[in-house]
């Protein structure tokens, strides 16, 4: 590697390495540096020597990014505290897609759209997850709200297991006037509800959207008067509901069996 793109890094931890987010753990950084994910500057801890390690290096070297040797304690703080496996990413803003591209993705795929509409998610472990769940399934897109909302962090890249290079990102400032819009797309759009249909009854063929609603309040009241059909998890034990990315994951892997029958 050129001489000017690995150094060793005995600076403070502050992490202002730029404006920006990082991408944190091994999975994450590769899937990123395969990407065209604008990528700033990748720390590595000192004395790891691994496979996986050498293989970032690698990545970073073909794409000539500076890599900077660290301490541990820099890294954890780059982190904050999450699970960093020894390499972190300063990177550029995620770059949110617009509607328009994720109805070009299912069009380039030769297939109806599947899109997902998440109203308010606060968790950003949830969103990851859910984004996990969604390019593992063949979702063209995901709609997130603007506002009291959580937005693409570093923690959603972590927990997306780098699932957020592959699926669209659509940030609105109204889910209410997006879905209205969808709909006049020709979309038929279901939500969950106590009283909706069992949802493995569901026939998810054609363009279709699906929200998530809120950990806590569900989908919201004007939001869920956009809804053509509701659908329900049925559920035995005391503790009736679930969290909502397992709930989100269930509906969407309904819609995959739906779509792509054996």
């Amino acid at each position: 590697m050129p001489q000017n793109n690995y150094n060793q890094d005995q600076s403070s931890t502050d992490t202002n390495e730029g404006q920006g987010d990082f991408i944190i753990g091994r999975h994450s950084a590769v899937a990123a540096l395969k990407s065209q994910q604008t990528i700033n500057k990748v720390f590595i801890q000192e004395n790891l020597k691994s496979d996986a390690i050498h293989d970032i290096v690698k990545l970073a070297e073909k794409r000539k990014l500076i890599v900077s040797i660290v301490p541990k304690r820099k890294l954890d703080h780059l982190a904050d505290g999450e699970n960093h496996q020894g390499v972190v990413l300063a990177i550029a803003a995620f770059e949110y897609a617009t509607i328009d591209d994720v109805f070009q993705k299912a069009k380039d795929q030769d297939e109806s759209p599947f899109i997902l509409i998440l109203d308010n998610i606060e968790d950003p472990h949830n969103l990851g997850s859910i984004l996990r769940t969604a390019d593992a399934a063949g979702v063209h897109g995901v709609i997130i709200p603007k506002h009291r909302a959580v937005g693409l962090t570093s923690t959603v890249a972590k927990t997306s297991a780098g699932a957020i290079e592959h699926v669209p990102v659509v940030r609105v400032v109204n889910l209410v006037n997006t879905v209205k819009e969808l709909k006049k797309r020709g979309m038929w759009i279901f939500g969950t509800d106590m009283d909706g249909t069992d949802y493995r009854k569901w026939d998810a063929k054609g363009s279709i959207g699906l929200i998530i609603g809120n950990e806590g309040k569900g989908i919201s009241p004007l939001l869920k008067k956009q809804v053509d059909e509701t659908l329900t998890i049925p559920m035995v034990g005391q503790v009736q509901s679930l969290n909502a990315s397992v709930a989100a994951s269930l509906l969407i892997y309904q819609g995959f069996s739906t779509r792509h029958p054996l």
